[in-house]
């Protein structure tokens, strides 16, 4: 029996050794600090490359809509030759042909008032064959000025500016959501981290357990074939052996996992194929007390929290919604002004005693264009004409729906807003309240591992006097076992408390030195 046991714990020691350095083969570890994993997640991190990539479209949709007061310019060309048959000895002999053709070149601008602003040039040249024409080829030019204000509908600074007054909100909700996946990610390493520090913490103090059981075991194995103990009492010393052993497979699974989990958030492969690197994290879990302030979390939250800037956005667009669509119930009264100065010139025809009716043509002084162009822009010919213009669209004078439809939304928001802010106040208290517990909880293990190898110690002492038994002192070092995977849990449940509270507070990602420009 003694040879089996000893052949099975040599075989299982060799399983495990193997195990162990599989885990963690020369050349493959990579020692990380939580700084290191953070700036590594937000640098590789699939999740992130939308969320990246969200306040990027809405600021490309916010220059698009400033783009509405861009002075817009466009122009206009056409020809157009028509013929028809001479119904009078007046017009024509045979047929009556016209050539006409024009261009126009018009720039406007839209101003922050909602008044728009143009200025427009109409050009045109005519020729026909007709009889009794005093100007042929005739050429026109008209220079016109347009000013157009809505009064009701449509006026001020925000009706003018609302697409980019939405887009600008959007933008910032993007911005928002961004922060919140950042910080969201941050808190997915650090628990990743920590829980990996955890599991190899608890790994090496199994290991240091198992150490102690098979000391044990190699110490009652002497004494039994010197004949000191019975071999019924060496049973309890091989199972706890046993046991132990297994409870290392379980603790080395469990640490894969955790490497899995945090190479994962930091989107670490192995170069050329090979294996992925063995994190190895180099920060032990803090263990001072944090200063806490119920009251200064909450101002925190408030003024922090993305989500809840996300929300306060998102009442002020729907506010701004309710606005505007009380504006779009006005009537539409608009003021109109304008100015033109015509011209006019071309080749004129010299009739018989200047008198087109004899038909009969003395002489022409040709003429092109630039006359009229010269009268336009001399402005010799005003003209001018000032107006109001009264629309009223039943649709949006008679209904209300759409007023009722924005109000009932600014009402949902701000709704919604208060239970946000509801939520993050019990938040800021759970996360409060977290991190005082789990200090006193790493104060009170920390007594008790501190007592349970006292407990050990004597024991031991005991057992070499005669004075205890095999089975108490393996329980002795279940406990210590148990004492220290409990002191290193609430080690780590502390760290992971700050973690949420910072998260809670909006602070994660300054705490972190992450900066978003």
């Amino acid at each position: 029996m003694r040879r089996t046991a000893a052949v099975l714990a040599l075989g299982a020691a060799s399983i495990l050794g193997a195990a162990l350095a599989a885990a963690q083969a020369p050349g493959l570890e990579r020692t990380v600090s939580l700084q290191d994993c953070v700036e590594i997640a937000l640098k590789n991190n699939l999740d992130l490359s939308a969320e990246i990539l969200g306040p990027e479209v809405a600021a490309a949709a916010a220059g698009r809509a400033r783009e509405i007061f861009l002075p817009k310019l466009s122009f206009t060309l056409g020809t157009q030759t028509s013929n028809q048959a001479s119904f009078s000895w007046l017009d024509a002999a045979d047929q009556v042909t016209s050539d006409f053709a024009d261009y126009q070149g018009s720039l406007e601008q839209r101003l922050p008032t909602g008044a728009t602003l143009s200025a427009t040039l109409y050009s045109y040249r005519s020729e026909t064959n007709r009889s009794f024409q005093t100007i042929n080829p005739r050429f026109g030019s008209t220079l016109t000025f347009d000013f157009a204000q809505p009064l009701l509908r449509d006026f001020g600074l925000k009706m003018a500016r609302r697409d980019i007054i939405v887009a600008a909100n959007n933008r910032e909700i993007s911005e928002n959501q961004l922060r919140q996946a950042l910080m969201d990610t941050v808190y997915d390493v650090e628990a990743a981290y920590w829980n990996l520090a955890y599991s190899l913490e608890s790994l090496k103090v199994r290991q240091e357990s198992l150490k102690l059981a098979r000391d044990l075991l190699a110490k009652n194995e002497k004494e039994l074939e010197v004949g000191v103990i019975p071999p019924i009492d060496i049973l309890s010393a091989r199972a706890e052996v046993a046991s132990r052993e297994a409870d290392i497979l379980q603790a080395q699974a469990q640490v894969k996992n955790d490497q899995d989990t945090l190479r994962t958030l930091l989107n670490l492969r192995g170069e050329g194929g090979g294996p992925a690197p063995v994190l190895v994290p180099s920060e032990a879990p803090r263990t001072e007390a944090f200063p806490l302030d119920l009251e200064g979390a909450r101002a925190t939250a408030l003024a922090r929290r993305p989500d809840l800037a996300s929300s306060q956005v998102t009442l002020r667009t729907r506010s701004f919604d309710l606005t505007y669509a009380r504006n779009q119930a006005l009537p539409n009264l608009s003021f109109r002004a304008s100015f033109w100065s015509p011209g006019v010139s071309g080749t004129q025809i010299l009739y018989l005693d200047d008198d087109p009716l004899t038909g009969v043509i003395v002489g022409t002084l040709p003429s092109g264009p630039n006359p009229a162009f010269k009268d336009a822009f001399r402005l010799r010919y005003k003209n001018w004409f000032v107006g109001l213009t009264l629309d009223l669209p039943l649709e949006s004078v008679v209904s209300r729906a759409r007023v009722a439809e924005a109000r009932i939304a600014s009402d949902q928001a701000a709704l919604r807003h208060k239970d946000l802010e509801a939520q993050a106040m019990l938040e800021i208290e759970i996360a409060v309240r977290a991190v005082e517990t789990d200090y006193q909880r790493t104060q009170a293990y920390k007594l008790a591992r501190e007592l349970a190898e006292e407990k050990l110690a004597a024991e031991a002492k005991k057992l070499e006097a005669g004075l205890s038994t095999n089975y108490t002192v393996l329980q002795q070092q279940r406990d210590l076992a148990l004492a220290r995977m409990n002191e290193t849990r609430a080690r780590v449940d502390y760290n992971l408390s700050l973690a949420r509270l910072e998260r809670a507070m909006g602070t994660s990602l300054e705490s972190k030195r992450v900066s978003l420009r």
